[in-house]
């Protein structure tokens, strides 16, 4: 028996996105925009592939094989032939569910890897029993080959994402630790060279010094190419005895094809400023331009509030063990008018509550650059996992002078966060139904101020290159009482300091926000609570923080001491500062379930929220707010750290609880997307069922148009990658 962390349950929830009444509503121009921005969006997802592990291409490309080539009626009949049960053929469908869902094999919220639910001789007995078999047996054998062996393989190392011997990656080659990345950053840095869309591989030079090879993703693999002198990154460099190599051309055939489509896009742009966008993403997929990418973001910024939603590129750092490099991400969404009425009220109150948060004026910035805030209905989200709620862009130094956005994705949080009673663990009986009725819109009202008031909020202390200040040298640090003593120098970014622990830090400061100002009457005015509803909201939220640091646990490995998730690590981080506040304010009890299991209880006093659990965030929340406008990564590592220790000493006894969650923990639900399609001078939309079958077909009908040639490029990525990963 495979350990149930590592397989999907055959009753995971699946749920479709659905998006065809806000689709239907929109004009032809717009349909096709959006279209051709989906058709790049999925395109650059299928880098996530390569950003995940070195078998997930060779599983993905050997799926798409096995069920474009025959039904999935006919495939069961040859699965029974062999002599799968229905139970291992569902587990089957279910694993291969995950792994589009994913875009690789392992989990998008967690870093955990899972391995199909049943036994590799019957999987490889299915394969050779396909149609794709009959018709190309030698090509099915090699995906075989290059894929089966890690597809199940369940050692140490590939347990879960990490950084040398901690885990997977193949964001840097197998050789690779924490000094390597360390090193490379520094050079980076030097050279003015963003980590957002490199890897790094290391080799051995003629000379037997180590060789490291930076790669930008790029369509273009050398500087004959470039457009601006500017964007003349690569060449050879010596640094205190060892050599980088900065080269482009990293997932070339695959930004090609996203190249390809923006091209289109910008036929049916709705304003020049989209176009001049457009155009800066296609300078930064085409060259590796980050500045480009800036560039167009900027752009991005200025286009406010669009029918037709969408953003592209090396987004999220959290699943680069170091903290720097970004993984492929593209969406597009259509305004959600109702729900984005409320949250423009929400940006309009902003001035009058940065004022509230508990630093001093001087901490934050000097002007409150009104974001465009909307509720958008996801049609296309291409990447690892899909969130319910974005802040970008994730440049610091643009949302510190020109702006950012804000996104709440309405028709994720409609059907992510549902919750089923008899599921519904570690609370008591009588907060169940009240979570149950208030989960949703207290969630809502947590995600509006997590991304707008959190992200959105705090200021760097920053020395630019010429030596200037963006603060006065008088500024009291309110922890020590001294003047600031640190702050950001040129080429420093809050990435590249905090690096490892930037990304679940930044996610905790955004949700202690979130539950500083929820009590905020205005607020809850706005998402329309007032009176004891207002109250139960207050409460539902910061049940639900508890209870997610408790359910945190899950994505704690024991054996590294590392955690895998950066906002269920900031969770748990958050319940520990409430169980430290003391006064019987928040407790967690180990107990035994009806079924004779291990169990536990939370309880949380809700007439102490507003004095011993705000006293407690507001404190903290400060801390790390000092730490990191002062870029004093020392303390904040400190802080934070102590707070993400994971032990069992008593009375919580973590390590012991974690096993009662593990044992109760609920798989996370996977989403059906849907596809477009031109057909003549329209665009037809189509959805799938909500089950294994229709999401397995919605990824059978999205790449049709010209797999042959993307899987060929897939495989030959892959492989040319391997000798990287076997150092």
């Amino acid at each position: 028996m495979v350990d149930s962390q590592y397989v999907l349950p055959n009753d995971i929830g699946i749920s479709l996105l659905d998006c065809q009444d806000a689709f239907r509503l929109l004009s032809k121009g717009e349909k096709m925009y959006a279209h051709y921005i989906s058709r790049a969006s999925w395109y650059g997802g299928l880098v996530v592939l390569l950003q995940t592990s070195p078998e997930s291409p060779a599983i993905y490309v050997l799926l798409q094989k096995l069920f474009r080539a025959q039904p999935l009626s006919e495939l069961q009949e040859a699965a029974t032939a062999v002599g799968m049960t229905s139970e291992e053929y569902q587990a089957f469908l279910v694993y291969a569910a995950g792994v589009y869902s994913n875009m690789g094999n392992y989990k998008s919220f967690g870093d955990t890897k899972f391995v199909p639910n049943l036994p590799q001789e019957k999987l490889k007995a299915l394969v050779w029993q396909s149609r794709a078999y009959k018709q190309n047996p030698k090509g099915m054998e090699d995906l075989w080959k290059m894929c089966s062996e890690l597809m199940y393989s369940l050692d140490d190392r590939q347990k879960q994402l990490g950084l040398g011997s901690k885990g997977t990656t193949t964001y840097f080659s197998g050789n690779c630790d924490l000094a390597d990345a360390e090193l490379a950053q520094k050079f980076l840095d030097s050279k003015g060279i963003s980590a957002y869309n490199t890897r790094l591989f290391k080799t051995e030079g003629a000379d037997g010094k180590s060789l490291y090879e930076v790669r930008l993703a790029s369509v273009i693999k050398d500087d004959a190419s470039l457009e601006q002198e500017t964007d003349n990154k690569c060449g050879i460099t010596e640094v205190d005895g060892v050599t980088f190599k900065v080269v482009r051309g990293d997932y070339s055939p695959l930004l090609k094809r996203v190249v390809e489509n923006l091209e289109k896009a910008k036929c049916h742009a709705a304003t020049p400023n989209v176009v001049k966008m457009l155009e800066q993403y296609i300078r930064c997929f085409r060259t590796g331009s980050i500045e480009a990418h800036k560039e167009g973001s900027k752009h991005w910024i200025k286009d406010a509030g669009p029918i037709v939603e969408s953003y592209i590129g090396f987004i999220e750092s959290y699943r680069d063990p170091y903290g720097s490099r970004g993984e492929f991400e593209g969406f597009v969404a259509v305004v959600n008018k109702d729900m984005s009425a409320k949250f423009a009220q929400l940006v309009s109150s902003a001035e009058r509550l940065l004022p509230e948060l508990p630093w001093p004026k001087e901490f934050e910035k000097d002007c409150f650059l009104k974001p465009d805030f909307t509720s958008l209905d996801v049609l296309t989200f291409a990447g690892s996992g899909i969130p319910a709620g974005i802040n970008i862009p994730n440049y610091d130094d643009i949302r510190q002078t020109v702006g950012f956005k804000n996104v709440s994705l309405g028709n994720v949080l409609a059907v992510a966060y549902s919750t089923q009673k008899e599921k519904l663990t570690f609370l008591e009986e009588e907060d169940k139904d009240l979570y149950i009725k208030w989960k949703s819109p207290s969630f809502e009202v947590q995600v509006g101020l997590h991304e707008l008031l959190g992200h959105g909020s705090g200021k760097l202390f920053v020395q630019d290159d010429q030596g200037k200040f963006n603060f006065e040298s008088s500024v009291v640090n309110p922890e020590t009482g001294e003047m600031i003593k640190s702050w950001y120098k040129q080429g420093e970014t809050w990435d590249s300091k905090f690096c490892t622990v930037a990304s679940t830090y930044e996610e905790c400061r955004a949700e202690c926000v979130g539950m500083y100002l929820c009590l905020n009457r205005e607020v809850l005015k706005i998402f329309g609570h007032e009176g004891s509803d207002a109250d139960d909201v207050i409460y539902v939220n910061w049940l639900t923080m508890v209870r997610a640091g408790v359910l945190g646990l899950e994505f704690y490995t024991p054996e590294t001491q590392k955690w895998r998730q950066a906002h269920m690590q900031a969770r748990f981080v958050i319940l520990r500062v409430l169980l430290e506040a003391g006064q019987g304010f928040v407790t967690v009890r180990q107990t035994t379930g009806s079924d004779g299991k291990p169990d536990a209880i939370i309880t949380l006093d809700r007439n102490k929220i507003s004095s011993v659990g705000m006293t407690a965030i507001k404190k903290f929340l400060r801390k790390l707010q000092v730490y990191k406008s002062t870029a004093d990564v020392e303390s904040g590592r400190a802080l934070y750290s102590s707070y993400s220790e994971v032990t069992d000493s008593e009375p919580e006894r973590f390590l012991t609880l974690r096993e009662t969650v593990l044992l109760r923990k609920e798989a996370r639900k996977m989403f059906v997307q849907a596809n477009t399609r031109i057909e003549g001078e329209d665009v037809q939309f189509r959805n799938y069922e909500a089950t294994t079958a229709g999401l397995i077909q919605s990824f059978v009908e999205r790449f049709s148009e010209d797999d042959e040639g993307l899987e060929s490029d897939l495989q030959e990525l892959s492989r040319s990658d391997l000798p990287f990963w076997n150092n």
